[in-house]
């Protein structure tokens, strides 16, 4: 187990110098955020005195993630933001108001807080926007800034800020090494639904797990975001046993069509039907010539093949709802296990190698585990490592009845 999570205690572009070069198919990792909290150990990043510095130690850090990525992989990067003048986490302008963009819950997470974030290039209260100076510098530092993905927190704390609105949102960016990189979005699609009439409860993609339902204006219901994995039976998600596997990357959406007649979900689950079709040329009201004399217009040309669409699902959107929380045993904030399993999905095939340069608790190498993926982390703190370690051992010992991937016949790729 060790040798398909391992972790490497020390500075992190030290520890990835012992990696060999294009070993690692995607990176997901949440850097320091900027003047947040003191971590305690020499050589951390994060408390530079001036914001150039720290986005500077930033960049340096990706290119030496960038020599290990494959040329077809990606980084995923989440970072939040802060304010000039704010008092590390918890953000007090003259007037005593708060101005932190990190929520309380993490606030409350963090024992150790930085000095104010008081610059010559800001003036107090400027939103110092360190998410998109980062990923402006890499995108100058050669990599392809694909896309910005919002992680929208339904259940944001209040703050006591009177001229502004309540942070809910940190960013999320993709980037890649190469303009054309490994991407599964079939892995990742979410229902076609969401907004509209019927039931979304049950399915696992992204954010929307384990949640409630609620009516909408429609008359039809959706899925409220959760904050646990859907498993198996012992705690494992997404295509880890071979019964999963067998059946195709998700579990059936509750109340879902799985009969074998038309309109069921068999192009998504193997024991399915096929999908739902519809005719290449299916308006009524096409003003399109026709094409073979005696045909009406707008409908399907016979001697073409009939056009397939998935209307079941649709391509993931750019806005993910994952509800934070606090891991109760470690004093730092951690990252939602459902805010990065998009990442992995998506970054890496199954087999493939996940790094976190910045791996804090070990939560990227839990979801690696649960994906059925490989994983390197990096951490400074030794007694971070330790924990993250305490949480991978605990989490193999669980799920080992399950954990048949590494053995499987079907190569990674």
């Amino acid at each position: 187990m060790s040798q398909q999570h391992r972790i490497l205690v020390g500075d992190c572009i030290g520890m990835m110098r012992t990696l060999p070069d294009e070993s690692v198919h995607t990176c997901v990792t949440s850097p320091p955020y900027y003047r947040l909290r003191d971590y305690g150990v020499d050589g951390q990043i994060g408390l530079e005195q001036r914001p150039a510095v720290f986005i500077a130690r930033l960049v340096e850090v990706f290119r030496e993630v960038r020599r290990v990525l494959r040329a077809d992989g990606t980084i995923w990067v989440n970072m939040g933001d802060s304010y000039a003048g704010s008092w590390g986490a918890h953000g007090r302008d003259d007037m005593g108001v708060g101005v932190s963009t990190i929520s309380q819950r993490q606030v409350m997470a963090s024992h150790r807080k930085s000095k104010a974030t008081t610059h010559a290039e800001y003036k107090p209260k400027d939103l110092m926007g360190m998410p998109w100076r980062l990923a402006f510098a890499l995108q100058d530092d050669g990599w392809y800034l694909r896309q910005d993905i919002i992680w929208h927190k339904p259940n944001p704390m209040p703050e006591s800020t009177r001229d502004r609105c309540t942070k809910a949102h940190e960013y999320l960016f993709l980037l890649s090494k190469s303009r054309r990189y490994h991407y599964d979005s079939n892995a990742i699609r979410e229902p076609a639904n969401l907004t509209g009439k019927g039931n979304a409860n049950g399915y696992r993609g992204g954010a929307y797990v384990n949640g409630t339902t609620f009516a909408n204006a429609e008359g039809g219901k959706r899925t409220r975001p959760g904050n646990t994995v859907t498993t198996n039976g012992v705690g494992w998600g997404h295509g880890t046993d071979k019964a999963s596997r067998s059946r195709s990357r998700v579990p059936v959406p509750t109340g879902w069509d799985t009969s074998t007649g038309e309109g069921g979900h068999g192009a998504f689950h193997k024991d399915g039907a096929e999908r739902k079709r519809r005719d290449s040329f299916k308006r009524d009201d096409s003003k399109r010539e026709q094409a073979i004399p005696g045909q009406s217009k707008g409908t399907h040309r016979p001697d073409r093949d009939e056009s397939s669409y998935d209307t079941a699902t649709r391509n993931k959107r750019s806005v993910w709802t994952v509800a934070t929380h606090a891991f109760k045993d470690a004093h730092f904030a951690t990252f939602p296990p459902d805010l990065i399993r998009p990442c992995i999905l998506a970054g890496a095939p199954r087999g493939g190698l996940v790094l976190d340069p910045f791996g804090g608790a070990g939560t990227t190498s839990l979801v690696s585990m649960q994906e059925g993926r490989r994983s390197i982390i990096c951490e400074l703190n030794p007694e971070y490592a330790a924990l993250a370690r305490a949480r991978i051992d605990a989490a193999w010992l669980d799920g080992a009845a399950q954990m048949d991937v590494f053995r499987d016949s079907a190569p990674a790729a």
